[in-house]
């Protein structure tokens, strides 16, 4: 690959699109996808430059889930990324996150961990930061609201299960379900994710909501504290 030269500069049989025609997308590489995406370059780079240089940065690490990753704001410094492009792949992130949504609402259960970790993994696992999730119940298990709680590092001292089962009374719930990821990728619940998941519960069991579940979410994986019998 010439990154320095146009996409016309190469063989016809070697360029995205031709290629994508002559034997169908999933013969391109994770590079060839997106530069199909991107259409062009900029002056110095073709489209599969740029694209290598989104999906293998200098720094950080590398591959296709780089996508997910990034905030308009790191796009805007890459060279050959302007604000059009830009919304384009963090549209493409989002597009990508609803496809797995869309297979996993097939198996949806909210009596079974491991169905909600799939539903919301790929909503939940590139976050950089800590989100805090509650989900609430009606009486036939089905979902009836679903809101933020926090944002940042899940915190005992932070977080108020009094404000917390505020939001489950006013949508009538009479069970709720926490989640929250970790950016490391490994879901171990920590001594915090344990307290807050001890003081939920017991609050909740005063007023009659019931705290079905806290599923901590890694990197496509996930713990279940009602599965390891942590509740």
């Amino acid at each position: 690959m010439n990154p320095t030269g146009t996409i016309k500069d190469m063989l016809k049989e070697e360029r995205p699109y031709e290629k994508c025609e002559r034997y169908g997308a999933e013969h391109l590489t994770d590079i060839e996808l997106l530069a199909v995406f991107l259409r062009s370059g900029t002056k110095g780079e073709n489209s599969l430059a740029v694209a290598k240089e989104l999906l293998y940065p200098a720094h950080g690490s590398p591959g296709i889930i780089n996508i997910h990753r990034y905030t308009m704001e790191q796009l805007l410094q890459i060279h050959g990324i302007g604000k059009v492009k830009a919304i384009q792949i963090r549209c493409l992130s989002e597009l990508a996150k609803r496809l797995s949504r869309a297979e996993a609402v097939k198996g949806l259960c909210f009596d079974r961990p491991e169905s909600i970790a799939n539903y919301y993994m790929e909503d939940m696992r590139h976050h950089g930061q800590e989100i805090l999730k509650l989900l609430m119940l009606n009486t036939k298990s089905r979902l009836i609201g679903e809101t933020m709680i926090s944002k940042g590092t899940v915190n005992a001292a932070v977080i108020s299960p009094r404000e917390l089962l505020i939001e489950a009374l006013q949508k009538n719930a009479v069970s709720i379900i926490l989640m929250h990821n970790h950016p490391s990728g490994d879901p171990t619940p920590s001594r915090e994710d344990i307290l807050i998941t001890r003081r939920v519960k017991e609050a909740g069991a005063l007023i009659g909501i019931e705290l079905l579940d806290h599923i901590v979410i890694g990197n496509h994986s996930y713990v279940s504290f009602a599965e390891k019998g942590l509740l």
